[in-house]
């Protein structure tokens, strides 16, 4: 039986995102698919850099040319913000990390706002002006990452305990795989450390049962006993469970726990 926890946990530590560089003449949109090194698409756009830049002149034309000048960074980041949209969909990000001058960085975040996403967007350090704030916003962006996914798996956890208490959650193997065997489990956890983990036995022809011993399968002749994990693993993905590491320390009996369906 193959273990593929390790991938399960490594998928799970990453998430789809978009990385977005902006400044008053444009933005370079990159989209990410989980557990992607490279962008599936980038999106570079330059736009109109007449009066780009407020000058000093009388008070009349001073006036006209901010008002010129303002209106050009909305255009521009609006522009840019039809690109965010466009990535984010392209790899259904759950993040978007955002870079850059401070002006275009706010008015983008007003656009982006107008039309509301289920994507988290975060403000990271860096830019694309040269290559050391490219540099400074690919080590921020990996930062940032790294926050989001221990902060989303400590929303899991902590949701986890809430509906322990309303027994709406289990934890422990036995009470676990019998969820999972019923289809009742909408959330598998698990903790990375398995060496403690029993045996269990499994059927070919039901993949979602699970029994601590031969006799729980009846007379079943497809039976097979392989570690919990992959065991586990296997009965959630069949059961349609999503799954999600319980990052250390744990208090969780045997490292299992299983978010249930309403």
């Amino acid at each position: 039986m193959p273990d593929p926890l390790g991938v399960a946990i490594d998928r799970d530590h990453q998430l789809p995102h978009v990385v977005v560089a902006v400044d008053r003449e444009g933005a370079d949109v990159e989209a990410y698919p989980a557990a992607a090194h490279e962008p599936a698409s980038r999106r570079t756009f330059n736009g109109s850099t007449l009066h780009i830049s407020r000058v000093r002149a009388g008070a009349e034309a001073m006036g006209s040319y901010h008002r010129r000048t303002v209106n050009l960074w909305t255009e521009n980041t609006e522009q840019a913000a039809d690109d965010v949209r466009a990535a984010v969909a392209s790899v259904e990000a759950a993040v978007v990390l955002v870079a850059g001058d401070p002006k275009a960085v706010g008015l983008l975040r007003e656009h982006l706002a107008a039309r509301q996403s289920d994507a988290e967007v975060v403000y990271v350090e860096g830019g694309r002006t040269d290559d050391s704030a490219r540099e400074a916003l690919r080590a921020s962006v990996d930062a940032a990452m790294h926050e989001v996914m221990a902060s989303r798996h400590r929303a899991v956890l902590e949701r986890l305990e809430a509906e322990l208490t309303g027994g709406r959650a289990l934890q422990g193997i036995p009470a676990v795989k019998e969820a999972l065997a019923e289809g009742r489990v909408e959330t598998l956890l698990l903790a990375a450390d398995r060496g403690a983990d029993p045996v269990l036995f499994a059927s070919r022809r039901d993949p979602r049962a699970l029994g601590t011993d031969p006799a729980a399968l009846g007379e079943d002749s497809t039976a097979f006993s392989a570690s919990a994990a992959p065991l586990l693993l296997r009965s959630a993905v069949l059961g349609g469970a999503s799954f999600t590491e319980i990052l250390p320390p744990t208090h969780c009996t045997d490292g299992v726990a299983a978010l249930l369906r309403y």
